[in-house]
């Protein structure tokens, strides 16, 4: 049995288009990731005198590091806590985000973060800021395509 895969736009796709559909939309995610962490990772700096940058370019290759941070590390860091996460009802994740954090502080010379409630603190004003974005931008190839 063939299985058809039905586009945003409505048209069928077969394999081969959909794995490069597939390609485009995660290189498509990971930029905007980026982009929206450098306003996130600003906006959390404005709002806790901890986290400091020093210049624009240090913040966009912090922000660089904390999406390949958040791409590579965090998976297997919520699968390590994964009892935890379940046990708080999802607030664990908030200190999962904290120390990605925190690791793109020790990765990044010239980005301090001063401390681990700095840290929460910046996660969720991150987290506030991504959903700021996310709701005024509403990016359409967050969506993936749907079975027939």
């Amino acid at each position: 049995m063939r299985r058809i895969w039905i586009g945003g736009d409505g048209r069928e796709l077969d394999r081969h288009e959909l794995g490069r559909r597939l390609a485009r939309n995660t290189a498509l995610r990971f930029v905007y990731g980026w982009l929206s962490n450098i306003v996130a990772i600003w906006v959390a700096s404005l709002v806790f005198s901890g986290i400091d940058y020093g210049r624009f370019g240090i913040l966009v290759v912090a922000s660089l590091v904390f999406s390949l941070v958040n791409v590579l590390v965090r998976p297997i860091v919520i699968l390590l806590a994964l009892p935890a996460v379940i046990l708080t009802l999802g607030v664990g994740l908030l200190f999962v985000n904290a120390l990605m954090l925190l690791l793109t502080d020790a990765i990044v010379g010239s980005f301090e973060v001063s401390g681990f409630w700095t840290a929460v603190g910046g996660a969720f004003f991150i987290w506030l800021a991504h959903l700021a974005i996310d709701g005024v931008l509403k990016p359409e190839f967050k969506r993936l395509p749907r079975r027939s």
